[in-house]
């Protein structure tokens, strides 16, 4: 027994080392990435004024990004048979974000990284090269208790440190409530983890009862969306959409966590820009308002308002008449509606339509009364 222990004990004072060393390499990552923010910040705008921000937005966004790893930035290590006979057997430790040192050698594999991709997805009958799956369990940045998951036989008992890693998953489970949702990502599941890593055409449907992990699956799928096709992504952006603002305050922390921050969240309330929306108080009047065939009935309140003219109607610009006709606002009111906008969206092209056709009629007058040549576009300015 007092050789196990000791073992134990070993083992953990050598993760403590190797987790240190990797937290010392993210300090100076941090203060590195602070002195070139405030060298940005000193030299003013040189060049463009767009490639200054864009210098400095990124330079920030970075810095956020480390800033917000304090906590359990290493979570697990894998040990793996070597990839050819005769070579050396691999350890990799699995963090939320990849760590090298400064000569290029991998420190840290980011959770969302190919490589990773074991660790929460071998198994005893399918174990592929995973000889152990470490769980490191963190307070801060002091590992306080480690687990292995033994998939190699050969190695059972050899160490003295538990071969059960359930207690990982039992003790997140376990944990103090803090009214904000945390990450999973060191207890993702197998199932889980095929969610999360799935290509990014189409739609993923996510179905479970409440408390199953759905939410937090979603959020892990975007950060490993973000990591995977962050170019992509950067172009069109990710919005996350949640049903309301309680649920979106509970949820806020969990990609910043994961070392992702430039994401937008909203709640369906908020969605819109320059529309809020408020509860309904009447529970009839509720009951009626979110039923799918309100679609419907909404859709024809606003055909209802796309009046056209009755009569041609008089118009002065600039103290010269013009008639607006029948026909025009129908030919507009046409074409906007063959966008398939949504009618607010679709109300600009009628706009810009209508205004065209009068700038013309509008021309074609002036140049009659003047004898002289009249350009559109001065008349559209």
């Amino acid at each position: 027994m007092t050789d196990t222990v000791s073992v134990r004990q070993s083992e953990l004072d050598l993760e403590r080392g190797r987790v240190a060393e990797r937290y010392a390499r993210l300090d100076a990552l941090r203060e590195e990435k602070e002195r070139q923010l405030a060298a940005v910040r000193r030299t003013g705008p040189q060049g463009s004024l767009q490639n200054h921000s864009e210098r400095d937005a990124f330079a920030s966004l970075y810095e956020d990004r480390l800033a917000q790893l304090y906590d359990r930035l290493v979570f697990g290590r894998l040990d793996l048979d070597a990839e050819r006979e005769g070579g050396a057997d691999e350890q990799r430790y699995i963090g939320r974000i990849g760590l090298t040192t400064e000569d290029h050698e991998r420190l840290l594999v980011d959770w969302r990284a190919a490589e990773a991709g074991a660790f929460y997805q071998a198994t005893a009958a399918h174990r592929g090269r995973v000889r152990r799956r470490r769980h490191l369990m963190l307070r801060g940045r002091e590992v306080r208790d480690l687990e292995d998951d033994i998939l190699d036989p050969t190695l059972l008992g050899e160490d003295g440190v538990r071969a059960d890693a359930q207690g990982a998953l039992l003790a997140a489970v376990t944990a103090r409530r803090t009214g904000r949702m945390g990450d999973i990502v060191a207890t993702i599941q197998a199932e889980q983890d095929e969610v999360i890593r799935a290509p990014l055409p189409g739609a993923v449907v996510v179905q479970g009862g409440p408390g199953t992990g759905k939410t937090a699956v979603a959020l892990h799928r975007a950060a490993y969306l973000l990591y995977t096709h962050r170019e992509r992504l950067a172009r069109s952006g990710v919005l996350i959409v949640g049903p309301s603002t309680a649920f979106m305050r509970y949820i806020e922390r969990v990609l910043p966590s994961l070392g992702e921050t430039g994401v937008v969240m909203s709640s369906l309330g908020t969605l819109m820009p320059g529309v809020r929306a408020v509860p309904e108080r009447d529970l009839d009047a509720a009951a009626v308002k979110g039923r799918l065939d309100m679609v419907d009935a909404v859709a024809h309140a606003v055909a209802q308002r796309q009046r056209l003219l009755v009569e041609p109607r008089r118009l002065m610009i600039d103290g010269t008449a013009v008639k607006l006709k029948p026909a025009m606002v129908r030919r507009a009111r046409d074409k906007a509606r063959a966008t398939r906008k949504p009618h607010n969206e679709a109300r600009v092209t009628f706009v810009k339509i209508l205004v065209r056709e009068l700038a013309e009629k509008l021309r074609k007058k002036l140049e009659k009364s003047s004898g002289a040549p009249v350009q559109r576009d001065l008349l559209l300015e």
